[in-house]
């Protein structure tokens, strides 16, 4: 009998699987996987930004309208609060119809800020709204 376990021994020994070959393949390919996928380029949206050109909106025909680095309303160089804003916007527009508001906006201005002045700058009637921002 001792001798009839033992060769159940060696079959049971024998038709186990070596899984080592089987990890170190998929370890090459998991290292392989990740070095190729720092090389490739990620999907993402061009954008083309216009050009300076000969038609700035802070030419003087349009109403311009500046936020400052501490979220100041500038308009025709005097502070504004931000709930006047509509009111100026309606009353220069009514001496030009055909003016647009240009927000010169400081880089460091909240959006918030830009995003009360534009819908009020629509509020007033006035759709061509365009935004430029400034480091000063």
């Amino acid at each position: 009998m001792r001798h009839l376990r033992g060769s159940q021994q060696e079959q049971a020994d024998e038709s186990e699987i070596d899984l080592t070959p089987m990890l170190d393949v998929v370890f090459i390919m998991l290292i392989f996987f990740i070095v190729t996928a720092s090389f490739l380029k990620e999907a993402g949206i061009e954008i083309n930004r216009p050009e300076d050109s000969q038609n700035d909106p802070s030419d003087s025909e349009n109403i311009l309208i500046q936020v400052t680095a501490n979220n100041e309303v500038w308009l025709n160089q005097r502070r504004i609060d931000i709930r006047a804003v509509r009111s100026n916007i309606e009353r220069l527009h009514a001496e030009n119809p055909e003016a647009a508001v240009a927000i010169s906006a400081h880089n460091e201005a909240l959006t918030e800020v830009y995003a009360e002045v534009a819908d009020a700058a629509r509020q007033a009637g006035v759709m061509d709204v365009s935004l430029k921002t400034n480091e000063d």
